[in-house]
């Protein structure tokens, strides 16, 4: 009876120790779970007020808070390396994307950030990478100035497909030829190839408009203007070419050179002279 005794009350010493056990991982629990809702909630709120401009007002102790607490995770943007620019500030990269040096990385995402830069004029194409936990590769590949376009008062920089791009600086870029008019600069590609060929002449132009969306008048440093025909501009250029190398005729006082005709050259003069094909015009100063 004593060891019956003895064996029952270790049982229930047993389940009561396993009922007190079992009471104290439930509050733990419950303890554990309330705890994380409030840390959900008030992370809810911290995120909301930040990102919602409630704390970035002027002189605010909590602007730079999301840095200071991605930093403290090593979620900070320290370090971020962009390669590829040419014209452009790597300040402009992180602006379009809206990241900042010792920012938060919270949230940021890769594939957003590369199609938000793809969508930028001068942007030709662009990879991003990213390297947890605060390491951003971005690899950039500027589309190249090709001319500067004026049109109704204003200057543009266009690329080879005469498409306008932002953000660059007409000082730096003022070695462009300059293309004036409706429509020059989608056909500002065509012009250059064939001034390419004649690069002493190219240097002389500084201008070219162009006329109805057909043709080009170049006027020149020294207020020359040549008028070029619609087709064959690359014969009208080999002309003047001749001329200017056999008599130095851009040189002579003319106002210009018209080639408008098909198969007659016009020279400018104080009166204007008809010049039939295949003949050297005679030049007269005054």
């Amino acid at each position: 009876m004593d060891g019956q005794r003895r064996i029952a009350g270790s049982m229930k010493k047993r389940a009561a120790k396993t009922g007190l056990l079992a009471i104290g991982d439930n509050l733990r629990l419950r303890i554990a779970v309330r705890a994380g809702g409030v840390l959900f909630l008030g992370a809810s709120i911290l995120h909301g007020a930040v990102y919602g401009g409630h704390l970035d007002y002027p002189g605010s102790p909590f602007v730079k808070m999301p840095g200071k607490i991605a930093s403290f995770v090593g979620l900070a943007a320290d370090d971020v390396r962009i390669s590829g620019l040419v014209h452009h500030e790597p300040e402009q990269v992180l602006s379009e994307i809206g990241l900042k040096l010792g920012g938060s990385l919270l949230g940021f995402d890769a594939k957003k950030a590369r199609e938000k830069l793809r969508s930028l004029d001068w942007v030709a194409s662009v990879e991003i990478q990213r390297e947890f936990p605060n390491r951003i590769e971005i690899t950039l590949v500027e589309r190249e100035p090709y001319a500067v376009w004026q049109i109704n008062g204003e200057y543009k920089v266009i690329g080879r497909d005469g498409v306008p791009m932002s953000g660059l600086s007409l000082a730096m870029l003022s070695q462009l030829p300059l293309v004036t008019g409706v429509g020059a600069n989608t056909a500002a590609f065509d012009y250059v190839n064939e001034m390419s060929a004649m690069p002493e002449l190219m240097m002389r132009v500084h201008a070219a408009s162009r006329v109805g969306e057909r043709r080009w008048n170049l006027y020149l440093d020294n207020g020359v203007k040549i008028a070029l025909p619609e087709t064959g501009i690359s014969a009208a250029l080999q002309k003047v070419a001749e001329l200017d190398a056999s008599q130095g005729i851009l040189s002579k006082g003319i106002r210009g050179l018209d080639f408008r005709r098909s198969g007659t050259l016009v020279v400018e003069l104080a009166e204007a002279q008809i010049v039939e094909a295949g003949k050297t015009p005679k030049v007269v100063t005054r």
